[in-house]
């Protein structure tokens, strides 16, 4: 019997599987604290993975093929498994079978998923049961260079500190309202600086009258009475007909 498996570029119908129970997912029983020794630095490759195009542009990290259960290996608890929308409808069987191998050693486990077909959206539907039944973090790629960056990212951040990607509070309404004084026809950001660092608040800019605000560098009569005009138009118009 021809146990081959097609290839992921081979194309089919879509799979009518219904997602099973559970305890078909070990990683549904909850996070692991299992930690995975990583022999290095480098992002982890199955050779399986030979062959895909998205390590053609994981080129900011360095990479090896490793004997893992996963497909790629980001961190010490951090796995992905790399799965095409055309290869899932060929094979509904495979995800079944990665997941019940993959177990739960990882607490992050990725499922990476390459929308590669014009009409995905019964397939992702399933996939996206699968994912909350199995504990599973779905990510789309569109294009293979996506899935790349996708799993390059993961390794780039496995070590940094949670602020480098949440909002610096502290800065964030000065920047907000220097970005939105850029809106004004004419006005760049540094008059949004120069405005800022000359009134101090958005209450005395607002109050400033128009020859006031020429005072202000760069500010020519006709920039100030654009900013000057937008910034006294009423939020709301009328648009009831006038009888």
């Amino acid at each position: 019997m021809n146990n081959k498996r097609p290839s992921p570029n081979d194309q089919n119908t879509l799979s009518s599987k219904p997602v099973k129970a559970n305890d078909e997912y070990p990683g549904n029983a909850g996070p692991s604290t299992k930690k995975i020794n990583v022999r290095s630095n480098a992002l982890l490759v199955s050779p399986k993975q030979k062959g895909n195009p998205l390590l053609k542009f994981i080129i900011n990290i360095p990479w090896e093929y490793s004997d893992i259960v996963p497909d790629y290996v980001m961190g010490q608890t951090t796995c992905a498994l790399f799965l095409s929308i055309r290869y899932h409808q060929l094979n509904p069987d495979y995800i079944h079978d990665r997941l019940k191998s993959l177990g739960n050693a990882y607490n992050l486990r990725v499922l990476l998923v390459q929308v590669d077909v014009a009409d995905p959206h019964h397939a992702l539907k399933h996939l996206t049961r699968i994912c909350i039944l199995a504990d599973l973090t779905l990510m789309l790629a569109w294009n293979a260079e996506d899935a790349g960056k996708i799993i390059e990212t993961y390794k780039i951040y496995e070590n940094k500190p949670p602020d480098m990607i949440m909002d610096r509070s502290g800065t964030a309404p000065y920047q907000k309202l220097a970005n939105a004084f850029t809106t004004i026809r004419s006005v760049n950001k540094t008059d949004a600086t120069t405005l800022l660092s000359t009134f101090g608040t958005l209450k005395d800019i607002v109050n400033a009258s128009t020859n006031t605000l020429t005072l202000c560098p760069g500010f020519s009569f006709l920039k100030a009475e654009r900013l000057h005009k937008v910034l006294h138009e009423p939020f709301l118009k009328n648009n009831y007909n006038k009888v």
